[in-house]
């Protein structure tokens, strides 16, 4: 194990990570399980009459703003270490999401959002697995892997509480009160929790990179961006469109909610499984295997159609791909250029992801209306995830060819 590069970094390790494992979930459920995208944007439109479409715009404008918020914190993060980043990000939040519980009007609400996509890019996982992978070294998937699983299990516990709070309290009051909660809990946390020096960027004799232009410029990395893009693009409107498939296949909505519940404990099952997965194989075979098995369990999504009980199966196991596709994510940049510019490469890498999931509602949903049902979309999801899958082939080849 390849530990922290000091003393006193090697002391305060557990409770760092300790901290970007309680804390993630919280911002993760209060920024996101909230969103207009869940069950409470009924709540908002009935009570505003503003739009769907308007409500989900400007969550989705959030997204954006992350994605282009991301890259300069995580130049910040390179240098200065995630306790400001994520203390500013922490109080952000909370300015926010109370903004948005008191938004006269659309105007208002949707600038409320784009604030939150800045605190989104300061607090979200990208920030905390590049202190992890710094604090951690060698040992990094273990952490990370620690941190996505906390961030897995929120999701059982905030989901259902978040829609018992606005069933009672209402939208407006559930979203102070969580605004309250973060406050609470995560600035304290991030201010008193993540001090002490921030150990410098480690070097690896055979990953060193002559600059970070340099490397996020190049052939390889351009085309494992497009990669992730891609598949990002496909998994995400694969999540968004599976409850609409199933009820096409026949069934009830409850059904396809268990589906959709089910697929993210799938997720969270998945990612106990990656660390064996890294050990038995190289990062160029694992991209592109995952990728693929991504393309496949859509393909099967929109090919089979029942029992209902076997396309519930099907998305648990979609989950669990969409879990590991997450840590390969967030060791893509370690894994072949070391971790000196984590913070900028991965944030460079994030930023179209971003935005690929941020449009991939609105573009399957579209594309669903024009093919004529989401049995075609997923196939066509598919197809796009396979297209990723040769990318990823390509650039590996591209840095093999590179490498020697």
């Amino acid at each position: 194990m390849t530990g922290p590069t000091s003393p006193s970094t090697a002391h305060d390790e557990p409770r760092r990570s300790k901290t970007l494992t309680s804390t993630p979930q919280i911002r993760y459920r209060e920024l996101l399980v909230t969103s207009p995208w869940l069950r409470e944007n009924r709540a908002i439109t009935a009570d505003t009459g503003w739009s769907t479409t308007a409500t989900t715009g400007a969550f989705s404008g959030a997204l954006l703003v992350s994605a282009l918020i991301g890259i300069p914190v995580g130049r910040v993060l390179d240098h200065r270490g995630p306790r400001a980043v994520m203390t500013t990000g922490s109080v952000l939040g909370v300015i926010a999401i109370l903004l948005v519980a008191r938004a006269p009007n659309l105007t208002i609400f949707t600038a409320a959002w784009l604030l939150a996509g800045v605190a989104m890019a300061a607090t979200f996982y990208q920030p905390a697995f590049a202190a992890l992978t710094r604090w951690w070294g060698e040992d990094r998937v273990r952490a990370l892997t620690v941190v996505t699983l906390a961030g897995g299990l929120a999701s059982t516990v905030f989901a259902p509480l978040t829609a018992l709070l606005v069933e009672y309290l209402g939208w407006r009051t559930t979203y102070a009160v969580l605004a309250v909660f973060l406050a609470a809990i995560t600035i304290p946390v991030h201010a008193f929790a993540l001090r002490g020096p921030w150990p410098p960027a480690p070097s690896h004799p055979t990953r060193q990179v002559d600059g970070s232009r340099s490397v996020a410029r190049s052939r390889p990395f351009l085309l494992l961006a497009a990669a992730f893009t891609l598949n990002g693009f496909a998994m995400y409107a694969v999540v968004i469109a599976l409850v609409p498939l199933l009820m096409e296949r026949g069934a009830s909505a409850a059904a396809a909610a268990w589906a959709l519940g089910l697929g993210g404990a799938g997720q969270t099952l998945g990612r106990t499984l990656y660390s064996s997965l890294v050990r038995r194989t190289g990062v160029a075979t694992r991209t592109v295997a995952l990728i693929g098995l991504s393309a496949a369990t859509t393909a099967l999504l929109g090919a089979i159609h029942g029992p209902i009980p076997l396309l519930i199966a099907l998305a648990v196991v979609a989950g669990m791909v969409r879990g590991n596709l997450t840590l390969l994510q967030a060791t893509a940049v370690t894994e072949r250029w070391g971790a000196a510019h984590y913070g900028r490469f991965s944030g460079l890498l994030a930023a179209p992801v971003t935005v690929a999931s941020a449009l991939s509602p609105f573009v399957g949903a579209a594309l669903a209306a024009e093919l004529g049902g989401y049995p075609t979309l997923f196939a066509v999801l598919a197809t796009v995830s396979v297209l990723a899958a040769v990318i990823d082939a390509g650039a590996s080849r591209k840095r093999r060819i590179s490498g020697n």
